[in-house]
């Protein structure tokens, strides 16, 4: 099992949820967060912004999007997401992927893939 941590533009997000189901995700944890990478916050003028006032904070509007998929299914979700999401600007997100030793369904106690 693989764990896929994508920090995605908020916009992207209902592309991503459709691909996740389409592969066969049985699950998904959303949240809303604040980041940067290698554009330091910059939108495209080199300004940084909030809600229409410059501003020193260097952190951007991103949504994070935690999976836990049987590893057949890894490659398939990243070349969806690649294909689909991208726009060739700073800030597209980035794709994290993580061992998963084990999973437990704590309303049955399934263990593994079964678990998911």
């Amino acid at each position: 099992m693989k764990e896929l941590v994508m920090i995605i533009r908020p916009e992207a997000l209902e592309t991503v949820k459709g691909i996740l189901d389409d592969i066969g995700s049985a699950g998904m944890t959303i949240s809303s967060v604040m980041g940067c990478g290698v554009q330091r916050g910059l939108n495209e003028e080199g300004i940084n912004q909030i809600k229409g006032f410059k501003t020193n904070i260097n952190l951007l509007p991103k949504i994070r999007v935690e999976v836990v998929v049987d590893d057949k299914k890894v490659e398939d979700i990243i070349t969806e997401v690649r294909a689909k999401i991208v726009t060739g600007r700073v800030g597209d997100g980035k794709i994290f992927i993580r061992n998963i030793e084990d999973a437990v369904r704590i309303r049955t106690g399934e263990r593994g893939n079964k678990a998911l």
